[in-house]
């Protein structure tokens, strides 16, 4: 288990600037998380990963190019110690590839914040 006031490294990735600016305030407000980079697509999500070694992945599900599933498919090959939560803004019953991906965690946009932050990692259990 984590200690509480470790400096969890964050990564996000999502095609909406709007949505990185958030993710990074809600992260730098949260006791223990550090935001570390961010990226606008999937390739560029893999590079960063490969460049930073963030220990959590904010991955936004719809992208131009690579989308958010297969970039979360590409990590857990490369990166099997790394955190990746999907993220989107659609109700999780409506993206059903998603399903495939045993193991990933799928949050809404609209619930980020710090305390569903502090328990994605806490569930997360390293």
């Amino acid at each position: 288990m984590q200690h509480a006031l470790a400096n969890v490294r964050v990564l996000t990735v999502d095609d909406q600037e709007v949505f990185r600016r958030v993710a990074e305030d809600v992260i730098e407000a949260t006791p223990g998380f550090t935001a570390v980079g961010e990226a606008a697509s999937g390739e560029e999500a893999l590079a960063e990963v490969a460049r930073l070694e963030p220990q959590l992945v904010l991955l936004d599900v719809r992208m131009p190019g690579l989308d958010g599933v297969e970039v979360a498919r590409r990590l857990a090959a490369t990166h099997p110690e790394t955190l990746v939560v999907l993220i989107s803004m659609s109700e999780v019953a409506d993206l059903p590839s998603v399903a495939q991906l045993s193991g990933t965690p799928l949050i809404r946009k609209q619930d980020f914040g710090p305390r569903l932050l502090r328990q994605l990692w806490s569930e997360h259990g390293t």
